[in-house]
């Protein structure tokens, strides 16, 4: 018998030589093999007419080979050639796994194995210090023997108004009502600062704070980018999962294994499976002519990047073109990564909200019934004509370039499916490469009514003498008739297997060396005795040797309550990031949390709002000016703008607007009209009702052209991973607060508020102060703020409304402090 060929082995460097137009020979998509062909024959003879193993004359590739269409200055296969590749084929064709990729071809230095992020994670002793008076929690004594040793100490103490607004703002993203701040300030309980911490822990409003810089990780969207920028109606069902598990204080650990393989848990329930949603908030372009493989490739690169970002702290997307400059990844090794996520595909799924499951299955049997009433007459035929369009599309997805019709056809399929009908990207591809006994009862309907609207290619004449037209009219009214259950954004195992190869010099046409799913060697090897898929790999980020997972989202935390991190480049803990200001604290910290805390974000929380250093006073201080002008010692809190959405929130808040319902789909609050026309068609129909004051986590994403409002106040980008927001000061935003329209309706809201109490001016305005920014006003404020109230009123007709249009001056003033857009 003939030596046993295999496709690496045997096959593989003959066409390499001869053939692979994706190799740089070449951009003619007619010369030699083209890549989609090649990627099918390397999946072993799961591509159909592609490889026949057995008949190897019936074969799309013995056929190309046959032909003699060569790369230009590429000769025709000579007959030994040929025939071994025939024998391939007639054996199986068979392909040898991919060896792992050898991580030494990059050399790692001593330098970079000592490097302190790639440290193990130990458990550091408390420091000694000379005042311990001033220690509330184990955090102070790491950073007040940094201040003793320079003759420096803590400030005192902030004053109890400006701490409740400090920590509220810091765990629900919002500031204390009046009511809550004279409750705390007459609190004579020893423990009143640590139960208002635990009341603030346990609001719903907790969630909605600390999703959103979550959302910033990932680059949340409502809308999918590029030009076209078409919606994704049911996007926020990832966002209502990630407010429920913040509020659930769900494990950091498990919190990272739900969002990254959700979907590959032993019995994984629907919330385990919209988890994964995190993955879906990469961009997708649906515009026509787009190459589907290339913007999933793109998808792919992100996710990647996503978790470098997000769980690694290193800028692994360095490596996707040629090895890292300056940490130790090679290209080899963010492919390893990639081949992780290479086998996962959108998907949307059903996911009911409370009430629709029962709904839904009381419809089913009737609906069942009416749309077999509809096929039945033209069932058998239906169904012929069917797999015909089905294998028409396959043939040009095996084949492109020969039938630029049927190209056509195929692209449609996925920017159809995963646009306007608001499916995951390539999921009809992927339903129509399965066999149809395959397919789930659902998947063939979606597939039989995109079929009905758009398969009159395959043969008009036949599809009009059945009239499909007119059936596919019916289904659609029927499908108007049901209501369907609330769908969700995934993703889950690919059904059609996918080999990788290293992109050489990123390329995806240019496949390289064949890769499996592996770490970089730098960090601790994956546990062999698993197999290498999404959930090893989330299982490997939050094991208790991995030393950046828990450094990294402490470091992250700490930044969000102090402005300044301990490492204040929190998206690159390599070579080229700054070192940690406090590096024991850090490790202790770390090590904290995942080892005596179980990764509790609350408590993580609540160990650093309670100690000395977050209850300081942010006044500077002379002797600081000097040793320490960015206070990176800590010897003083940091006052900082609130956030692009915060800011917002509050006016809403002040004024008595905000809606503090949670959860739903998005807003469209108010903006100028013009901000929409920036996109592509977009459109912005400003919302009604109660939703017009929802908090902003919920306002609409378009990527864009976002809400403007957000963008003034330094929001970031929705299509970029942001681990750290900016803070500017320009014209713009003091334009904003005075002239946009919520805050305009907020003065106006606050100001009705004020005339409908019995209170006299001046507790009028001490009210409005207290809403506005958490204390009565000075003598001084006071009297300069009545003579403005005193002037408008005086300009004003005597009317009615005069007083509340004269309060309304005064409260758009409050609502544009710079107390009031900042949290001391």
């Amino acid at each position: 018998s003939p030596e046993a060929l295999t496709f690496e082995r045997h096959v593989r460097p003959i066409l390499k030589a001869h053939c692979f137009r994706c190799h740089g020979e070449t951009d003619d998509p007619k010369a030699g093999l083209d890549l989609r062909l090649v990627r099918l024959i390397t999946h072993g003879g799961e591509s159909g007419a592609a490889i026949v193993p057995g008949r190897p004359a019936e074969s799309l590739l013995m056929e190309r080979l046959r032909s003699g269409e060569m790369p230009p200055g590429k000769k025709k296969l000579d007959a030994a050639d040929i025939d071994l590749i025939g024998n391939w084929l007639d054996q199986g064709a068979k392909t040898a796994q991919p060896e792992p990729s050898d991580p030494k071809q990059l050399a790692i230095t001593d330098a970079e194995r000592r490097h302190w992020s790639f440290q193990p994670i130990a458990a550091r002793p408390l420091p000694k210090v000379q005042n311990t008076a001033l220690v509330r929690t184990p955090i102070d004594r790491f950073v007040l023997a940094k201040l003793e040793a320079r003759n420096l100490t803590f400030a005192s103490d902030a004053d109890r108004r400006t701490l409740i607004r400090r920590v509220s703002l810091d765990l629900t993203g919002l500031p204390p009502t009046p009511r809550q701040v004279d409750a705390f300030v007459a609190d004579p309980r020893p423990e009143a600062y640590e139960r208002l911490v635990d009341r603030l822990l346990a609001a719903p409003q907790h969630g909605e704070r600390w999703a959103r810089p979550w959302l910033d990780l990932c680059h949340y969207g409502d809308t999918d980018g590029y030009l076209t920028d078409q919606p994704r109606p049911v996007a926020w069902r990832y966002r209502q999962w990630l407010v429920n598990a913040l509020n659930a204080d769900l494990p950091y650990d498990q919190f990272t294994i739900e969002q990254l393989a959700g979907d590959l848990l032993p019995g994984a329930t629907a919330d385990q499976h919209i988890a994964t949603g995190f993955l879906r908030n990469t961009q997708s372009n649906r515009e026509g002519g787009a190459d589907l493989e290339q913007y999933r490739v793109e998808q792919v690169v992100d996710r990647v990047q996503m978790v470098g970002a997000v769980w690694l702290g290193l800028t692994v997307g360095c490596a996707r073109c040629h090895n890292h400059k300056y940490d130790p990844i090679a290209q080899t090794e963010f492919y390893q990564l990639y081949a992780f996520f290479d086998s996962a595909d959108e998907v949307n799924i059903d996911a009911p909200l409370p009430g629709e499951a029962e709904r839904d299955l009381a419809q089913q049997a009737g609906y069942d019934r009416r749309r077999a009433e509809l096929v039945a007459p033209v069932r058998a035929a239906l169904d012929a004509l069917q797999r015909r369009w089905e294998l028409r599309l396959l043939e040009a997805f095996r084949s492109p370039g020969r039938d630029y019709v049927w190209d056509r056809q195929w692209e449609l399929l996925g920017l159809i499916w995963g646009g306007r009908l608001g499916e995951g990207q390539l999921e009809g591809c992927q339903i129509v490469m399965l066999d149809p006994p395959q397919r789930t009862a659902r998947e063939q309907e979606r597939l039989q009514e995109y079929f009905l609207e758009y398969g009159a290619v395959i043969d008009p004449t036949e599809f009009n003498r059945l009239n499909l037209s007119q059936l596919s009219t019916k289904l659609r009214a029927l499908n108007q008739t049901r209501t369907r259950v609330t769908r969700a954004p995934a993703m889950r195992e690919t059904r059609h297997p996918r080999p990788v190869f290293v992109h050489q010099r990123g390329d995806f046409r240019a496949p390289g060396q064949a890769v499996l799913p592996g770490t970089p060697a730098i960090l601790p090897p994956l546990p062999s005795d698993q197999r290498p898929d999404r959930l090893a790999l989330a299982r490997w980020l939050v094991s208790p040797e991995h030393p950046l997972t828990a450094r990294v989202a402490v470091n992250r935390i700490w930044q969000e309550l102090f402005e300044r991190p301990i490492v204040t480049t929190p998206d690159n803990f390599g070579t080229q990031g700054a070192a940690p200001t406090h590096p024991e604290l850090l490790d202790w910290l770390a090590a904290h949390f995942q080892r005596e805390q179980g990764w509790s974000v609350k408590q993580l929380l609540r160990l650093i709002v309670t100690s000395t250093v977050y209850r300081q006073s942010s006044h500077a201080r002379p002797e600081l000016a000097e040793q320490d002008p960015t206070n990176a010692l800590l010897a003083r809190q940091t006052p900082r703008r609130l956030a692009a959405e915060q800011i917002r929130d509050a006016a809403l808040s002040a004024s008595g607007l905000l809606d503090h319902r949670v959860g739903g789909p998005s807003v469209f609050p108010m903006q100028p009209a013009s901000v929409a026309m920036e996109g592509f068609e977009n459109k912005w129909t400003p919302s009604e009702g109660r939703d017009r004051y929802r908090r902003g986590l919920y306002t609409f994403i378009q990527r864009l052209s976002p809400f403007a409002q957000n963008i003034t106040f330094d929001a970031p980008p929705p299509g970029r991973i942001c681990a750290r927001r900016e803070r500017s000061n320009t014209p713009l935003q003091a334009l904003t607060l005075l002239n946009d329209p919520v805050f305009v309706e907020a003065a106006e809201a606050l100001a009705r508020l004020l005339v409908a109490t019995d209170l006299d001016d001046g507790q009028k305005l001490r009210l409005a102060f207290e809403r506005c920014v958490g204390r009565p006003p000075s003598t001084r404020e006071s009297e300069r703020l009545m003579q403005l109230y005193q002037a408008r009123l005086a300009s004003l007709a005597k009317t009615d409304s005069a007083p509340t249009t004269a309060w309304t001056t005064v409260c758009s003033v409050l609502l544009n402090l710079h107390e009031f857009v900042t949290r001391d």
